[in-house]
């Protein structure tokens, strides 16, 4: 597949089906299984780029919300597929939002990446779950 977002200031370098670039570093999910780096689904919080396991699905729910609450994170980017697949109920939403999440955009992966490098790149406090396929 084309990459579907390049953007060699970083720190999200490249994004394609299933793989991303980050600092650097490739996290995918290969043609043949193999997981690379933190895989396919990722969570980006103060920098650190981990694989985002809880996500299960299409339909986001209240427990695959890790890893972001215990982090001073002022703004949560969901990247939710390359066609917006996965989906977030309000009520998951409203969860995010009474955790200590001031602002949450829900945008299809490419353009998560985008939103995500320009806010990271003003400095904003902020995370990143983002799903690599559908």
């Amino acid at each position: 597949m084309n990459k579907t977002f390049q953007f060699e200031q970083g720190p999200i370098e490249e994004f394609s089906w299933a793989r991303f670039v980050i600092n650097g570093k490739e996290h995918a999910k290969q043609s043949n299984g193999k997981i690379v780096g933190a895989g396919k689904d990722i969570r980006i919080v103060q920098g650190k780029v981990t694989p985002w396991k809880e996500r299960n699905g299409h339909m986001l729910k209240k427990n695959m919300i890790t890893g972001i609450f215990d982090h001073d994170v002022d703004l949560l980017i969901i990247g939710n597929g390359v066609y917006g697949s996965l989906s977030c109920p309000q009520e998951v939403k409203n969860y995010i939002l009474n955790h200590g999440i001031s602002k949450l955009i829900i945008k299809k992966t490419p353009a998560a990446c985008k939103h995500f490098n320009r806010s990271f790149l003003a400095g904003e406090n902020i995370a990143l779950l983002a799903h690599g396929s559908c």
